[in-house]
C-alpha cells in the first residue's frame, strides 16, 4: 500500500478487523464530503520516511482543515498557502534556536532526511478538526509508534502539546529520547514552547549517537 518497508512492518496491522472498518469508512467520507489530504497524500509520511530511515518522529494530532493545507505531513503546507500560526511558531523558535531563517512551509526536506512528521489522525473533513477522530485512526498510528519504540537504533520523539504528550507510555525503551513542550499554537507558545530548543537538542543526540544531524 505505501510501496516501503513500512508495509512489512505493518502488514498484520492492516489485516486487523477496525483497520478494514477505517478503510470503509475513509473512502466513503472522501466519496460524500471534502475530506484532507487528498487521497492519495494521506500516508505521505510514511512514503517519505521509510521504517529503517527515521531519525526523529514529530507528532501532530489532525491535518490542517482549510482548502490545500495539508498534505500528509504533520506541520507542513505546500508552498503558496498561507503558513498556519503554528508553523509560523515551529520556524521561529528554529529562528531563535538555530539562527536559521527559513521560509519554505513545506517540511517535505524535513521527512526526506529521516523525520517523520506523523499524525495522529490522518484525515479529517473541510474546517471540521477533529472530525474524523476515534474512527480507527489513533489505533493505527499508536502502532506505528510501539513499531518504533521496538527498534533498536535510536529515535528521538518531539512531542508538542497535551495530546502528542499523552503518547509518552508509548515510549518505553530507555535507549530513544522524548523533547517534549507545550504545542506551538499561539495559545501556548508563550508558555513554553518558546526557547524549549528542540532543534539544537535533536541533533545533540543524534550526533552523540553517530547520526547525521537534521539540516532544518
Amino acid at each position: 500500500m505505501i510501496n516501503k518497508k513500512w508495509d512489512i512492518i505493518l502488514e498484520q496491522e492492516m489485516k486487523q478487523d477496525y483497520f478494514k472498518t477505517l478503510g470503509t469508512f475513509v473512502k466513503n467520507e472522501y466519496k460524500t464530503k471534502i475530506v484532507f489530504p487528498e487521497y492519495q497524500d494521506i500516508f505521505n509520511a510514511l512514503r517519505y520516511t521509510d521504517y529503517d530511515e527515521v531519525k526523529v518522529v514529530i507528532l501532530g494530532q489532525d491535518p490542517y482543515h482549510g482548502d490545500r493545507e495539508a498534505h500528509g505531513l504533520s506541520f507542513s503546507v505546500r508552498e503558496g498557502i498561507p503558513m498556519p500560526p503554528s508553523l509560523k511558531n515551529i520556524l521561529e523558535e528554529l529562528q531563535n534556536d538555530l539562527g536559521i531563517t527559513r521560509t519554505q512551509s513545506d517540511l517535505t526536506d524535513w521527512a526526506k532526511q529521516g523525520v517523520l512528521l506523523l499524525n495522529s489522525i490522518m484525515t479529517v473533513v473541510r474546517n471540521s478538526p477533529l472530525s474524523h477522530k476515534e474512527k480507527g485512526w489513533e489505533t493505527f498510528t499508536d502502532n506505528i509508534i510501539k513499531k518504533l519504540n521496538e527498534r533498536e537504533k535510536p529515535v528521538v520523539f518531539i512531542l508538542w502539546g497535551s495530546y502528542a504528550r499523552s503518547k509518552k507510555a508509548l515510549i518505553t525503551n530507555p535507549q530513544h529520547k522524548i523533547i517534549e513542550s507545550v504545542h506551538p499554537s499561539p495559545l501556548s507558545a508563550y508558555r513554553g514552547f518558546f526557547g524549549s530548543k528542540p532543534f539544537s537538542k535533536t541533533n545533540q543526540f543524534l550526533e552523540q549517537h553517530n547520526m547525521k544531524g537534521i539540516n532544518w
